[in-house]
């Protein structure tokens, strides 16, 4: 009877050592699993999104003017949409962010981005306000820059590499941007974006998200909202997707993922 004893509280011994080992070994890959997550995402939080050298003021937010007229990206979007699309659509993000954020001068303070990159921290009740309309105004003060009537060709120098090696070719990359920005349901854009690993990758987000809301920085991103579109195209998103290429301005995306590159 004392054998048997003695061999069930060896066993029972050895099971605790073993799952208290176990344990500490779980905790220990979560952790590190954690702070892999959190340095990966906190990568490019110091990083503009709306401009290369500012962020974007929300004391209070101001609708920027067009870096040039209506109807000089007509070789891509007719001059009627650009006009809606600026001082309809996006004015109206500017204004109802500024009214999101009237009562709060603590977050007003704050940048756009930095607002975006940090949701959890905006009041519940005026949260799905910021994130749509702050959303809107920073993917659109971005979209303006990306393009001009001088845009079109290809990337150079170490972008058009880096697409080279990522994506076989430009011309892959352009069917796989072209290809999820058709496959994008209801509204939302399509984005080249430098990923938490460092790495370019094609994503898309709905309605007015931004890459940053999930770690990445964006280099380059298209709106596929019908009202980017409609007026020329109707339901032809595939073709606005196509002709959109022709005013893609590549010294600004560029210089986009060179300061990207600096925080990877």
């Amino acid at each position: 009877m004392l054998k048997y004893l003695q061999k069930t509280f060896a066993l029972l011994l050895t099971v605790v050592l073993l799952s208290t080992l176990l344990m500490a070994c779980d905790t220990v890959t979560t952790a590190e699993s954690e702070t892999a997550t959190a340095s990966s995402t906190a990568a490019y939080s110091s990083l503009p999104v709306a401009y290369t050298d500012k962020e974007l003021s929300a004391s209070p937010a101001k609708l920027p003017p067009l870096p040039y007229d209506n109807t000089a990206l007509s070789k891509a979007i007719d001059a009627e949409t650009m006009k809606l699309h600026h001082d309809a659509h996006h004015a109206a993000y500017v204004n109802n962010l500024n009214d999101a954020l009237k009562n709060f001068q603590n977050l007003q303070k704050r940048s756009v981005e930095s607002l975006l990159r940090d949701l959890n921290s905006v009041p519940e009740d005026i949260r799905t306000k910021v994130r749509n309309n702050g959303g809107g105004h920073l993917n659109h003060t971005m979209f303006w820059q990306i393009m001009s009537p001088e845009g079109g060709g290809e990337p150079t120098g170490e972008l058009a590499q880096e697409i080279n090696t990522t994506f076989g070719s430009f011309d892959q990359f352009k069917q796989q941007f072209n290809q999820a920005g058709a496959s994008r349901f209801g509204s939302g854009w399509v984005w080249l974006v430098r990923n938490p690993q460092g790495q370019l990758q094609i994503t898309t987000t709905a309605n007015q998200d931004n890459p940053i809301m999930e770690g990445s920085y964006p280099i380059m991103g298209n709106d596929v909202w019908e009202h980017a579109y409609y007026l020329r195209y109707r339901n032809r998103r595939g073709e606005y997707l196509n002709n959109w290429w022709n005013v893609v301005n590549w010294p600004e995306i560029n210089k986009r993922s060179q300061l990207s590159l600096k925080q990877s």
